[in-house]
């Protein structure tokens, strides 16, 4: 039983890692698309920025629908949706036909989450249910170290097509073994939406939204373009973005535990100083990003510090959303994307009116004005419900 369940957790995160590199590989290969299909750089941006918007306004609504469906159909079809897709890329030859096919499986996104998420806890007694999340979730760190370069170095030394097909063939791996290892398990009792969307009617609550939509639109702004930065001011090329990018997902898993540590010891002091730690990075960036080794080292500290913001971004959206953990969560995966889709979209309008060395100052001013919402945020609410412990 142990290692059927073992198995089962290792294929729902794989089909998470498979999600990743779909969602964020295309940030690693964006370069080889805009010269495959002859587009400015920001025009490139919509597919990450669609996909992002797509399960920004979706999630939470498609999250509940599906609460009352047969698990293992919903994931199913959400990873087959994703090779599927994957296959498309690597072999149309229309930019038109690629968006559609990101808009198409950013639908499955949040619902595969969701589901996957909730199969791994109800298979485990309640006291190891947070031990079930940890390891099913260890497939989006996973897939920003390894899965996004992986899928950059495949493009630069094989092909792009090579590159898309890698991630099917993940997708395809983790339809089969979700196939042979889950039973079929339909849901005996719906929840309540009712009480689901209730939440939504704290005031506190939409507050921290934006917080968390102004935290990611700050990472993405930058971060969705970061293999052209790369190589279009550090002057690097497609071997070297590669490794980059996995120095960033690596550095990225350490960051996940450094934050750990900081939000146990201090949740108000880490959330103040995440935004402006963070710009700091972007100003070293702008003033040496036109260095090789000076880059390097700042992308090495960069991923640590970008890991943060996934963290408290859902710990404190979390901890608002407490009554009703399944849409919380869902309310994360949503306006996380839609802080992607912003970020994404502001991002390439620095670009394309500014230039590339601009770009950073996009994410400066989405970070302040973050610190600027944590501030109000702290100045409305009193410790007890703002330090959580």
């Amino acid at each position: 039983m142990k290692n059927s369940y073992s198995t089962l957790i290792f294929f729902l995160a794989l089909g998470i890692f498979g999600i990743i590199t779909t969602e964020m590989g295309m940030i690693g290969v964006l370069p080889l698309v805009t010269q495959k299909f002859h587009i400015a750089p920001s025009e490139a941006g919509y597919l990450v920025s669609a996909f992002a918007l797509i399960v920004a306004i979706s999630g939470p609504f498609l999250t509940l629908l599906a609460s009352g469906m047969n698990r293992k159909a919903i994931l199913l079809s959400a990873i087959l949706m994703f090779a599927i897709s994957n296959w498309v890329y690597a072999y149309t030859t229309s930019f038109e036909v690629m968006l559609a096919f990101r808009i198409v499986p950013a639908f499955f996104h949040p619902v595969f989450f969701s589901i996957a998420l909730a199969t791994a806890v109800s298979l485990v007694p309640p006291e190891k249910s947070g031990k079930a999340v940890t390891q099913v979730m260890a497939g989006v760190t996973v897939g920003f170290a390894f899965g996004v370069p992986i899928t950059s170095y495949l493009s630069t030394k094989i092909s792009l097509e090579a590159a898309f097909l890698f991630g099917a063939i993940v997708s395809v791996i983790a339809f089969i073994g979700i196939l042979v290892w889950l039973p079929s398990t339909p849901v005996k009792g719906r929840m309540s939406f009712g009480k689901q969307l209730g939440i939504l009617r704290k005031p506190q609550l939409w507050l921290t939204i934006l917080i968390v939509v102004m935290i990611f639109s700050g990472m993405s702004s930058v971060y969705s373009y970061f293999a052209e930065y790369l190589g279009e001011i550090t002057h690097m090329n497609g071997t070297w973005i590669s490794v980059m990018l996995m120095i960033f997902g690596v550095t990225m898993i350490a960051g996940n535990f450094l934050f750990g540590f900081f939000l146990n010891k201090s949740m108000t002091k880490t959330v103040i100083l995440f935004p402006l730690v963070y710009a700091v990075i972007y100003l070293f960036t702008y003033y040496w990003g036109s260095h090789f080794w000076p880059m390097a080292v700042i992308v090495f500290v960069w991923g640590a510090v970008h890991s943060g913001g996934l963290i408290l971004s859902q710990v404190l959206l979390m901890t608002d959303a407490k009554e009703a953990p399944e849409f919380g969560n869902s309310l994360f995966v949503s306006f996380s994307n839609v802080g992607i889709t912003v970020g994404t979209w502001i991002g390439g309008l620095f670009i394309s009116r500014l230039g590339a060395h601009q770009l950073m100052w996009s994410g400066i001013v989405l970070l302040s004005l973050a610190f600027i919402l944590i501030i109000i945020k702290i100045a409305i609410s009193n410790e007890k419900s703002f330090v959580y412990h």
